[in-house]
């Protein structure tokens, strides 16, 4: 035995299994067993999550660098009813290039054998089978590095460590014209301008929105501005028209704002450094000076480019003027909240659309499954939704009307909106005059966004590699209601007085910041608000009681938690920025969570929640 080793709490690794079965492996499965030798590196998943697509980009270099000792495996674990389709994970793993095998498990069994409650998360397996770290949220991939680090020195020697080839097969190449396209807007020329997300380019193509005039970058992920042919996207999303003709592209996977100009053919940065905003950052500032956040659409509205930045759940805005950015929408805080634009929350801000008249700037909230709206004062407002767990598919008046997972919306002429309803495969529409909710078409694929010409609409079909040309009816299509609420086990509470502990530590050489007064907060609400009697709102202590209601049988708790922590450094040492400046070396943890609850006289009458120490300030959403 090696004494010197790390001595760690090992816990047998339960067997992967998911009814889906195992995808970029070549057809063929895979057990624990199979992978013996080698660090094991599972990643717990769900492709409509923001988050978990932060994760897929940061396990990138990991990946590469240790690709002889290091295995990652994909857990895909849905939270929407369409997610656990197969079909949908397989075409999800090539759309955000998943170099690495997937386990779709749409039953939640592996999940559950794992004991995981949160997307994402990482469970690191070492050489021998045991599990050895789980980490809930993004921005753990540095501290599992240096855990890889360890672990490889300690198996390999005491020669229980297998380096070589691993287990993933890329799958063919398919030859369609576009693949996973996200967004599209017409040029002055009559031409459409499309996000070819997955191959990371531009295409203009001909009015017909079949025939390719060119592509605009390379094809390669990258973040590099020049000519046309020689400029570098990364899995780029939403376009906005300039009143000068140019082109404003959400380049999602740089982070970044960039500017195409058709005339000259020439890409440029008008916002973001290329490094993801994190807690603590900056929400100000020269533009090409402040980190953003998977930026996914934009619009040009009162002289500004507005940004859905769905990463952070806010919308911001680039001022051409005096090249700036700042937060105009959003606490950060993820769910569904409306009220001035500093007060309001979001859920992944995935589509942005200007109103015929200007008044209004609708969103497409991803997560929440709904159409929200701002109004020229910067009030944030919901016209369809009701929060994080409900979705479905059911027309009539808004109050009641459902959507999953919307990404795009299109302002008709008449003040209407047309919705593109992604996961439900269909266009919606919202007419704010009657309040009421239709539906235009179905048996669409996946629809991302839809651009208007003439009496038609040109829908966005992302997961059918195309444009879609279909004409405004005048009627709507009738469809049969479908409600939903996400898969998820609920914990059993006692009624009445609840404990809520968040547990957090400083992470090592770390210590709380008190020197300008409290360095935690904790923010608790629910759904339906009635479920608490009492324990609702904001205060710096991290434990609280909660009174529940008795007459609630069931609900959610929504928790957000934050701490802030400084390197214990007597000689007050700094830290140098990702852009190169110094800091003090302080962090920022935060953590939401949305805990499904039922009421039982057996139920317990503590609820403990692990705030982790990490530098992100990620999320990580319980199902």
């Amino acid at each position: 035995m090696n004494d010197s080793a790390p001595r760690r709490v090992r816990v047998r690794a339960p067997e992967l299994v998911g009814r889906g079965g195992w995808l970029n492996t070549g057809g063929r499965p895979y057990g624990l067993a199979d992978l013996r030798g080698r660090i094991v590196i599972l990643d717990f998943w769900t492709f409509c999550c923001i988050n978990c697509l932060h994760v897929l980009d940061e396990l990138r270099e990991l990946e590469e660098k240790h690709r002889d000792t290091v295995v990652v495996i994909g857990v895909h674990s849905p939270k929407f009813v369409h997610e656990a389709e197969h079909r949908a994970v397989v075409d999800a793993v090539e759309r955000y290039g998943v170099g690495h095998p997937v386990l779709d498990d749409p039953d939640l069994a592996t999940w559950k054998q794992y004991a995981v409650r949160a997307w994402p998360t990482l469970v690191v397996i070492d050489p021998e089978g045991y599990v050895v770290a789980q980490h809930a949220g993004e921005g753990h991939v540095h501290a599992i590095e240096r855990l890889v680090t360890e672990l490889e020195a300690e198996h390999e020697a005491k020669g229980t460590l297998r380096r070589g080839d691993g287990p993933y097969v890329a799958p063919e190449p398919e030859p369609t014209v576009l693949r996973f396209p996200g967004k599209a807007l017409r040029l002055p020329s009559g031409n459409f301008l499309v996000s070819d997300t997955t191959r990371h380019q531009l295409v203009e193509l001909e009015a017909d929105g079949e025939t390719v005039v060119r592509r605009i970058g390379q094809g390669s992920r990258g973040f590099t501005d020049s000519t046309w042919a020689r400029s570098r996207f990364n899995e780029p999303q939403g376009l906005a028209l300039l009143p000068d003709g140019s082109v404003v592209v959400a380049d999602t996977v740089s982070h970044a704002v960039r500017r195409f100009d058709p005339e000259s053919g020439r890409t440029t940065t008008l916002a973001g450094t290329g490094f993801q905003w994190m807690q603590g950052d900056a929400v100000s500032g020269p533009a090409r000076e402040v980190n953003l956040s998977s930026p996914w659409d934009v619009a040009w509205w009162h002289g500004k480019v507005w940004i859905a930045m769905a990463g952070i759940h806010q919308l911001w805005a680039y001022d051409p003027a005096d090249g700036t950015v700042s937060v105009t929408a959003g606490t950060s805080n993820e769910g569904l909240v409306d009220g001035p634009g500093a007060e309001a929350w979001f859920a992944q801000p995935s589509g942005l659309a200007v109103s015929a008249d200007g008044e209004r700037l609708w969103v497409a909230d991803s997560e929440t499954s709904a159409l929200r709206w701002v109004d020229r004062d910067g009030t944030v407002h919901t016209a369809v939704g009701t929060g994080l767990f409900d979705f479905g598919h059911r027309d009539g008046a808004a109050e009641q009307a459902l959507l999953q997972h919307p990404l795009g919306v299109t302002a008709l002429p008449d003040g209407s909106v047309a919705i593109s309803d992604t996961y439900n495969h269909a266009l919606r529409r919202y007419d704010p005059a009657t309040g009421e909710v239709t539906t235009l078409a179905t048996d669409l694929r996946e629809p991302s966004d839809a651009v208007l010409v003439g009496d038609d609409i040109v829908v966005v079909e992302s997961a059918r590699h195309r444009l879609t040309r279909l004409r405004l009816p005048e009627e709507a299509v009738r469809v049969e209601a479908v409600a939903h609420r996400t898969r998820r086990a609920a914990t059993e509470v006692t009624p009445g007085k609840l404990r809520l502990d968040v547990v957090f530590e400083a992470p090592a050489g770390q210590k709380l910041d008190t020197r300008y007064g409290p360095s935690t907060r904790l923010l608790v609400s629910a759904t339906p608000p009635e479920l608490l009697l009492a324990g609702e709102g904001a205060d710096t202590d991290l434990s609280r009681t909660l009174e529940l209601n008795p007459a609630v049988p069931e609900g959610v708790l929504h928790v957000s938690a934050m701490a802030a922590s400084c390197d214990d450094d007597p000689a007050g040492g700094t830290s140098r920025s990702r852009t190169g400046g110094e800091y003090p070396a302080c962090h920022v943890h935060q953590q939401d969570w949305g805990v499904p609850v039922r009421l039982t006289g057996t139920g317990t009458d503590r609820l403990p929640l692990v705030l982790a120490g990490m530098d992100s300030g990620a999320e990580a959403r319980t199902p």
